[in-house]
């Protein structure tokens, strides 16, 4: 990857099909010495102050971008550098280790054109991908709406067909990166009788007539990447910026999220690892009646869980990613467990985390609360962990 690791192409990912597990290979062991390094020179000297601004961090996207970072997932065909699943959710884990907000820069660019590489034509993969492979665009994704969150099929978002155009109208809430992005990609009704199978998927660009962005919401934590409503009103599109066929687009949208909640349990993975390592920092160098306070059991069996529990998150992320890059038959459990595990596992480790700092820990003056504010969201979004533990059971009731 230019300036950090060499350009080479595909990160393939090593499996043993008679156990169904995975090897990390030495281009990802690679990948992730590079992309710590990047994170400790230039993201995390920063993270402090991309929190407390809110402002979004277009240092770290260019430092992102140099090093082809930013969009790993995007196939060489179109630009890209051909990361595998793996390789994506190292990247992110990493990022996130130094600063939740930035590691949504991969992340949220995967989640936005996953249905591009799923159902796109190749004219619009052509039109979009390879400005997204250059760090150009970023993309953002639209499916919620303030009365349809988990129940996506109640949106109220339409489009309608006129001539050789699309027409939106309504409102999507919760979106990541909206403001920065240039791409989005929204859902809406173009049979609005037809429940489920009447959502369509369409790609939005930022200068279409009709498109407008809202206020950046107040948030808890990853407040370095904005969250806004965007506006759909009478935003006219180009007919060939739907994504598949018209009644398809949340059968497209659910496929997605089978690959990308993987991306956030590893950025939950990397929230955790990064407390756990503040936190190990701290008791060894605090001292309470008269000795290290890591030499205390009670502390050591804190440390203890919290990274045995982050591990077990992160093994489990790897093995979903691995199902992932081939499409198997029980991908959409593990990926709603992998989510769900890594991001109750970072609640609970940062949660903890604070508690091993003591009175410090509760002040802006260490990271860890910034990183226990910043974990809470990871049991929310692309699906609250209520929702995961459904898919899961459906999966196993079938």
């Amino acid at each position: 990857m230019s300036n950090c690791a060499p350009r080479t192409g595909k990160v393939t990912v090593a499996m043993d099909a008679d156990f169904d597990t995975y090897r990390l290979t030495d281009e990802h062991e690679m990948l992730r010495e590079t992309v710590r390094q990047l994170a400790e020179d230039k993201i995390m000297p920063r993270a402090a102050e991309i929190d407390a601004t809110a402002e979004f961090p277009w240092d770290v996207y260019d430092a992102l971008v140099r090093s082809d970072l930013h969009a790993t997932h995007i196939p060489e065909e179109y630009g890209g550098v051909g990361a595998d699943s793996i390789a994506t959710c190292i990247v992110i884990e990493e990022v996130a280790r130094a600063c939740a907000s930035s590691s949504l820069i991969p992340g949220v660019n995967k989640l936005a054109t996953v249905p591009l590489l799923l159902a796109g034509s190749e004219e619009l993969k052509r039109e979009v991908l390879p400005v997204m492979a250059s760090g150009e665009a970023m993309a953002s994704y639209a499916l919620s709406e303030r009365e349809a969150g988990s129940d996506t099929a109640s949106m109220r978002a339409r489009a309608v067909r006129d001539g050789d155009s699309w027409i939106l109208n309504g409102t999507k809430c919760w979106i990541t990166g909206a403001g920065v992005s240039t791409y989005y990609t929204v859902m809406a009704k173009t049979d609005p009788d037809a429940g489920a199978r009447g959502v369509s998927a369409f790609v939005v660009h930022k200068d279409d007539p009709g498109f407008s962005v809202g206020t950046k919401e107040r948030k808890l934590g990853i407040k370095g990447s904005p969250t806004c409503e965007i506006y759909l009103e009478n935003c006219r599109i180009p007919a060939h910026r739907i994504i598949g066929e018209p009644g398809t687009g949340l059968k497209t949208a659910l496929r997605t999220l089978d690959h990308t909640r993987l991306t956030i349990g590893a950025q939950a993975v990397g929230i955790a690892q990064g407390a756990i390592d503040a936190a190990i920092a701290y008791v060894k160098e605090r001292r309470q009646f008269g000795k290290s306070v890591s030499e205390f059991q009670g502390v050591q069996f804190m440390l203890a869980d919290m990274a045995m529990h982050t591990e077990s998150a992160r093994q489990l992320i790897y093995v979903a990613a691995s199902k992932a890059e081939r499409q198997a038959s029980d991908l959409t459990f593990i990926s709603a467990a992998a989510k769900c595990l890594a991001s109750d596992v970072a609640m609970s480790v940062t949660t903890d985390a604070v508690q091993l700092f003591g009175g410090y820990g509760y002040t802006k003056d260490f990271p860890v609360e910034r990183m226990m504010r910043d974990a809470k969201i990871t049991q929310i979004y692309e699906g609250t962990n209520q929702i995961q533990r459904m898919v899961m059971a459906r999966q196993l009731l079938k």
